[in-house]
């Protein structure tokens, strides 16, 4: 039974209604020899502990999509099939653009949002370069398979959720493709095919996005063998013009080190909370050994570039909580890189999805505008009206000014 699955919400809810009533109906009825009784009692009130500990776990983690399986949650699984050292370029000596192109199957994905928006799609993927075999999430945009569009190219968004985390919670708790679509088919908003690749590669540990000789090579995952896939099989832009990356929490530092370390890959980064120092976040491979550390923490990325990276970046965050990172990547970053850090009052929430969900619509009109991306309309299908005028998200979005953020806190 799926860990996120409406079969095993349903069986928990109807267990902890038992967990309830079993203590109503047997608590005074229960005969034998009173060591028996008190046991049986205790058993009803762990049943009871029990069943209600599980369902608040499962409906917690189905509203932020933390874990996508069992073997997420249990630490189990690997996704690794071999990890082969592949150089500084990450790519062994391989030669990408002789590599044969592999035609995905794409279904349609259950869970919550997963049908909105034109719906997204799943394919599970077989890294030829990093040796990772894991599911990639998509969505296209409104004009994609529009008669009037039909050899046009699209830009594309990698996004990557926090750890622990799942590749469906920017569709599923961030809500970004039902934000977006409205804005893209009014021509506000350029229209990004959306790929959201699995993060969690390995059990019980973050990858910090790096490649790890003899362990993982998450890297080459993320900016060659997910990017290959999605240009063998959908009408996009060429790398780097065409292509950005986004990511809150953890997600959010690979942003900004996958586009500091990869210009050739990527044209811009957006990071929502996000840090630098690979070490913020204790369970993270790169933050295991001084070197990785040094070599995945994209402040001394910068600074030891013999030339400025040609990438633009969007860094937000509260104090203590991302805005110093992003301060001190604006420091340090000399042109052509460019550096946009969006203070997040503290008052606006703390590090959760209410904090980031706000900051989806700034971070794409900014992505539009940076890119070099012309947002065109699309069909006219109607939309619910945007929630982007309440005070938290102003206040989550950065978009209030500092005189009015005092008066709110």
């Amino acid at each position: 039974m799926s860990l996120t699955g409406t079969p095993f919400l349903y069986t928990l809810i109807a267990l902890s209604a038992v967990a309830v009533v079993l203590p109503l109906l047997l608590w005074s009825r229960l005969r034998g020899p009173r060591v028996l009784r008190a046991a049986a009692r205790i058993m009803m009130l762990l049943f009871a502990q029990t069943t209600a500990v599980s369902l608040v776990f499962v409906l917690v983690n189905n509203a932020n999509n933390l874990y996508d399986t069992w073997d997420d949650l249990l630490g189990t699984g690997t996704h690794v099939q071999q990890a082969t050292d592949l150089g500084a370029d990450g790519t062994g000596g391989i030669a990408l653009d002789r590599l044969p192109k592999v035609r995905q199957k794409f279904t349609p994905v259950n869970g919550a949002a997963m049908h909105a928006a034109g719906g997204v799609r799943v394919t599970q993927v077989q890294g030829r370069v990093s040796g990772v075999n894991a599911e990639v999430y998509v969505w296209l945009p409104p004009q994609y398979n529009e008669p009037a569009y039909k050899h046009l190219a699209f830009p594309v968004v990698e996004l990557l959720p926090g750890y622990p985390g799942s590749a469906k919670s920017w569709y599923g708790t961030l809500h970004v493709h039902e934000q977006l679509a409205p804005l893209m088919r009014e021509g506000k908003i350029a229209p990004f095919i959306l790929v959201a690749p699995r993060t969690t590669l390995l059990p019980g540990v973050d990858t910090g996005c790096a490649n790890v000789a003899g362990t993982v090579n998450a890297d080459s995952w993320l900016s060659i063998d997910v990017p290959k896939m999605v240009t063998d099989n959908f009408r996009v832009l060429p790398a780097p013009k065409g292509w950005a990356v986004a990511g809150y929490s953890a997600g959010g530092h690979c942003a900004t080190k996958l586009a500091v370390a990869h210009p050739n890959r990527y044209r811009a980064a957006v990071s929502l909370s996000g840090y630098n120092d690979p070490i913020i976040e204790h369970n993270s491979l790169a933050a295991q050994d001084s070197a990785l550390r040094r070599a995945n923490n994209p402040y001394l990325l910068l600074g030891k570039a013999a030339v400025p990276p040609s990438v633009a970046l969007y860094l937000s965050g509260q104090p203590h909580d991302g805005y110093e990172a992003a301060m001190a990547l604006r420091r340090e970053a000399k042109a052509p890189t460019t550096v946009r850090v969006v203070y997040i009052p503290p008052n606006a929430g703390g590090h959760t999805m209410e904090l980031w969900r706000p900051q989806v619509v700034p971070a794409f009109r900014w992505l539009t505008t940076q890119m070099g991306q012309h947002a065109i309309a699309g069909t006219s299908t109607p939309h619910a009206p945007s929630s982007g005028g309440s005070k938290h998200a102003e206040l989550a979005s950065g978009t209030a000014s500092r005189a009015t953020e005092g008066r709110k806190r």
